[in-house]
């Protein structure tokens, strides 16, 4: 079986040479155009194209503000069974001319994926490509206030901004970002403070009098899928999750800061568990969003490994616990 599996392998390879070298299809120029030729293998591929495309792309704030990002792009089409390949530099060309001299929304992307469904058939008369995908990957600089001092600081966010057509389910708009927040442990803050007292009244003289819960740098990365007839936006789901989770991690702090932090963690201990909860009430509350999923991750100063979690909305057929984030 392994040997019958190598040939047939070997075969496949000794086509494909043979059919590079008497490639009698040219393009506009004359040159060999190997990718427009047929194939015998009849194996559909459901998604295929570019990863890590760079390019700086235009994208709106919520002040109106135009501003550019260093964007990594990735684009795909689905490929049918008849087909030798697609024209990747095509779906370069086209983020490119159309994110020039337009700002990334939904609008555009709509565009953009409308484009790779009908340009990237090799013929005219070509069925139109069935799905398509435009996801772009960048930081997404916010002003962040101060607690209490008269500061303020830049706090990135890395984002996601996908789109894609699926004949199944139309055209689709998500945004994807990481939250950095604090949490502080309920269970070690109840102990922390039990010892406290106990120390005070005399029940023991262990250590200082003081106990201090374990709090960590925690990480939640959320994927929102938005309706695209509404005007929501990347900070709308950034204050959406600073509502839920409040103790957000600072980009800059005086003492009277570092303390207002301390206070705001104290009043906020929370399990990842807790922390999961608080999303889901908060995002479920928000009719622009019309399915989300949450992945969590406490990362624990007190053991060596992590808490994590996983919630989403529930939608039927929709974001899940086994979604490729």
């Amino acid at each position: 079986m392994i040997e019958q599996n190598y040939s047939d392998a070997l075969s496949v390879k000794n086509k494909v040479v043979t059919d590079i070298m008497a490639c009698d299809l040219k393009d506009d120029s004359g040159l060999n155009d190997f990718q427009k030729l047929p194939t015998e293998d009849l194996i559909a591929i459901p998604r295929v194209g570019i990863n890590n495309f760079k390019l700086p792309v235009t994208i709106k704030n919520k002040a109106g503000e135009l501003r550019s990002h260093d964007c990594t792009a990735s684009m795909f089409v689905n490929l049918n069974a008849n087909k030798n390949g697609v024209s990747m530099s095509r779906l370069c060309t086209i983020l490119q001319q159309e994110s020039i001299n337009e700002p990334m929304g939904v609008k555009l992307f709509s565009t953009i994926i409308e484009r790779y469904r009908n340009e990237l058939k090799d013929e005219g008369d070509d069925d139109i490509i069935e799905s398509a995908h435009l996801k772009l990957a960048f930081s997404f600089p916010v002003k962040q206030k101060s607690l209490k001092s008269d500061n303020w600081g830049w706090q990135y966010y890395p984002c996601e901004l996908t789109g894609s057509y699926r004949k199944d389910k139309g055209f689709e708009f998500f945004i994807a970002l990481d939250y950095k927040y604090s949490s502080t442990c309920p269970c070690s803050l109840s102990m922390a403070k039990q010892y406290e007292r106990e120390f005070a009244s005399g029940m023991t003289k262990e250590g200082s009098g003081i106990g201090v819960p374990h709090s960590q740098r925690s990480n939640m990365k959320c994927k929102a899928k938005i309706d695209t007839t509404s005007n929501f936006m990347i900070e709308d789901l950034i204050e959406l999750l600073r509502t839920a989770i409040p103790t957000e991690t600072q980009s800059l702090v005086k003492r009277v800061d570092e303390q207002a932090f301390a206070i705001l963690n104290g009043a906020h201990p929370m399990f990842v568990e807790h922390a999961s909860k608080r999303t889901y009430k908060v995002l479920n509350s928000e009719e622009r969003i019309l399915d989300w999923i949450v992945q969590l991750e406490h990362l624990e100063s007190l053991h060596s490994h992590n808490a994590a979690a996983v919630i989403y909305k529930g939608v039927q057929n929709g974001l899940s616990a086994d979604t490729i984030f």
